[in-house]
């Protein structure tokens, strides 16, 4: 940990997310292993992946961002919703600007019409919410150096737990990607490169936040918050659709899948917090 706190704000960021990109590559890799996999199994990874994004959200992003407005004499609410709403209405813009292919079968893109091969969709789709989510860390690894010097330490845990959470979500997002490549014909080398660049963004993105949340210290609460809304959006909008998609209406794993991943997820927030 200490090594952590005498890095600047964005190396912690680009060490973190070159973590999170990593767990995608890993999760793009099981397309060596398998050409398929099990639809409990996939309902039961992405139930996670949503359990885990909606804990931190709320123990590593939202709580962080309450106390440091009630630090900076500010209302409370006010900042946090007003974060919150602009983190998901941002992907919300994103989705009807930027053509979509969501992964679901008979999906069509949305959005502006566009020519583009499917291939290139699905990539552009877990591409597309990987920016806010390596913000996210980022913004997490800045809010460290912009902290009083006695909250730094638990700042630190608390954007590892972020990073932890993120790439637990990303591991399932590199299968969703290269094993339908592969299903499709693609060769398995192509179908992972395809799947672990779809998480090349987040190092960027990570470091962008980072420097920026550093810099302003007053929009600390607010970037905290945004952070948490394009997470629950991200969880809402395409993890849980997703597990569930995967499964019958009788079977439970998706659901299983969300609760073990909240719970290991708040675990970790609380124990380390």
């Amino acid at each position: 940990m200490n090594f952590l706190l005498n890095l600047a704000a964005w190396q912690q960021a680009l060490l973190a997310t070159l973590f999170t990109w990593g767990l995608t590559a890993l999760g793009a890799a099981l397309v060596f292993a398998f050409k398929t996999i099990r639809s409990n199994a996939l309902a039961m990874m992405y139930g996670f992946a949503a359990g885990v994004m909606i804990a931190a959200s709320f123990w590593s992003l939202l709580d962080p961002a309450i106390s440091l407005a009630e630090q900076q004499d500010r209302t409370p609410w006010l900042v946090v919703a007003t974060g919150f709403i602009l983190g998901g209405l941002f992907l919300y813009i994103a989705d009807k600007i930027i053509p979509r292919l969501y992964l679901k079968h008979n999906r069509h893109p949305e959005g502006r019409r566009t020519q583009l091969k499917r291939t290139i969709l699905l990539v552009f789709s877990i591409t597309l919410h990987n920016i806010p989510e390596g913000l996210a860390v980022g913004v997490a690894f800045g809010a460290i150096g912009a902290a009083a010097s006695g909250n730094q330490s638990a700042m630190i845990l608390a954007a590892i737990t972020v990073a932890i959470g993120i790439g637990l979500q990303n591991f399932p997002e590199g299968a969703a990607v290269s094993i339908p490549l592969r299903q499709s014909g693609m060769s398995r080398t192509r179908a992972f490169m395809y799947g672990q660049a779809s998480g090349v963004v987040e190092p960027v993105a990570g470091i962008l936040g980072a420097i920026l949340v550093a810099s302003v210290n007053m929009i600390l609460p607010y970037a905290l918050a945004f952070a948490a809304g394009a997470m629950i959006y991200v969880a809402c909008k395409e993890l849980i659709p997703e597990a569930h998609a995967r499964t019958t209406a009788e079977s439970h794993w998706a659901i299983f899948g969300i609760m073990a991943g909240f719970t290991l997820m708040m675990v970790l927030d609380v124990a380390l917090g």
